[in-house]
């Protein structure tokens, strides 16, 4: 059952992410500046986070050193970096870009693991065999799901509301937007991997989340103020704005990263950016159910590629633990066996 709950947690991971992002769309939409609503929700998480911080945290506290602190600010000039590529990217070209775009993290992910050694990869051993086709199996599918669409299954098709402009960007614009949504994928994995080698060293996970979410605020903050020029945009009244800032700082930054953080601490960063394409799925689920959206015939082929590569990784995860587990029982029961034979010898002298 323990081993289930990363599986479960990173599940309730996605689906804060996708619900927190209807809920900012919902903001936007009604001229609600991102940025001020990134720089209100990171304040929001870092005040929380040294709440719970000094309450569970009161009486033992990990000796924080220079280099450690220095990992900390790292790690936030790579999430703050991944957020500004994406608004950037998007800016430049389309939503359709960014969601492909960010199914190369899985890749991304799972070779830098193997360069930092956070993952073992041998082509003779089936778990990882499955753990390699099953990663870029499920991109795949992703890709499936946001490129092709195929006739509508459930729905009608609409053509109100904002075209998507994929095919009439400009090529230039179009390019800059890919190299920075590309840029975002890669940061969100430089994410991970040095989340994942922080833990080794730093295990206590509320306070590297007040630490993340404290250099988040500066930075968003140093940035905001460049990019928002009207004073205006920085007032939150009793509005959807309001709601927006609460529910992205409490579920969508706060409650989401801390659940990945740990997670990640239980499995690896592989196995936590592996979940990731599963978020479309999720998002079209929502899109259909609560916007009205049509259901494609290209999203459903996609969403079983992805549940089948996911199922893969999936596998290959469960029977490396299994291996594992097995040769620390054979190593354990070996050492039982040699102390009665010990334990003669001094007998006999």
């Amino acid at each position: 059952m323990r081993a289930a709950l990363p599986s479960v947690g990173m599940v309730i991971v996605l689906l804060a992410q996708v619900s927190n992002m209807e809920v900012i769309k919902a903001a936007m939409s009604k001229g609600i500046n991102k940025y001020v609503i990134i720089v209100y929700s990171d304040a929001l998480s870092s005040l929380f986070f040294l709440f719970c911080s000094f309450l569970f945290h009161r009486s033992e506290r990990p000796q924080l050193t220079f280099s450690i602190l220095c990992s900390f600010f790292l790690l936030s000039v790579f999430g703050c970096s991944s957020q500004i590529f994406s608004f950037v990217g998007i800016q430049y070209s389309s939503p359709t870009l960014s969601t492909a775009m960010l199914n190369l993290i899985p890749a991304f992910t799972f070779v830098l693991a193997i360069i930092f050694r956070l993952e073992k990869l041998n082509w003779e051993n089936k778990s990882s065999q499955a753990k390699s086709l099953g990663t870029f199996v499920s991109i795949g599918g992703a890709f499936v799901v946001t490129f092709y669409k195929g006739p509508p299954l459930i729905g009608e098709l609409s053509h109100s509301g904002s075209p998507r402009r994929l095919l009439l960007s400009p090529q230039l614009s179009w390019i800059l937007g890919g190299f920075f949504l590309a840029a975002e994928a890669f940061m969100s994995s430089a994410w991970y991997i040095l989340q994942a080698l922080i833990l080794r060293k730093f295990a206590t996970v509320l306070i590297i989340m007040f630490y993340l979410f404290f250099f988040n605020t500066i930075l968003s903050t140093a940035f905001a103020l460049v990019v928002v020029s009207e004073p205006s945009d920085w007032k939150l009244g009793l509005d959807i704005g309001l709601v927006a800032v609460l529910y992205s700082a409490v579920i969508g930054t706060g409650f989401r990263v801390g659940l990945c953080t740990w997670c990640l601490s239980r499995t690896g960063p592989l196995y936590v950016s592996m979940f990731k394409p599963l978020a479309i799925v999720f998002s079209i689920v929502m899109d259909v159910v609560i916007v009205g959206d049509a259901f494609f015939l290209g999203s459903l082929i996609g969403a079983m590629i992805i549940v089948a590569g996911f199922y893969a990784v999936m596998w290959g995860k469960s029977k490396e633990e299994k291996t594992t587990e097995d040769c620390g029982l054979g190593s354990v029961n070996s050492s039982r066996e040699k102390v009665p034979l010990l334990q003669n010898r001094i007998e006999e002298n």
